[in-house]
């Protein structure tokens, strides 16, 4: 199971620079609104990007989706450590729970 991360302790990551952010939404939804700094990687896309967009598999990652109900980020987690990823979290409440928030976020 993926260890989860809650917004306090993930704003303070990326705002110190020690994480990168995998949005499993992608597409439109990643365009209209992410998490700052985040990455677009769909479950589809993990075994091909993977490698190319997190080359270093001790790098501290988390992933996350619109919300706890959304499978997509423990999906790309779960991918991302059966792989050799050695620190990936999960958000689990999502870009939904980090803008109620009044958290940051940005747009393509």
């Amino acid at each position: 199971m993926t260890a989860l991360i809650t917004h306090n302790e993930l704003r303070a990551a990326i705002d110190a620079g020690t994480v990168t952010v995998i949005d499993a939404l992608g597409g439109e939804y990643y365009a209209k609104q992410h998490l700052p700094s985040a990455l677009p990687l769909a479950p589809t896309e993990v075994d091909a990007r993977a490698a190319a967009l997190l080359p270093d598999r001790d790098a501290a990652i988390v992933t996350y989706y619109s919300n706890p109900a959304c499978p997509n980020s423990g999906q790309v987690a779960d991918r991302l450590t059966a792989l050799g990823y050695t620190d990936v979290r999960k958000y689990r409440e999502g870009i939904q729970d980090w803008a109620k928030a009044g958290l940051p976020t940005e747009s393509a």
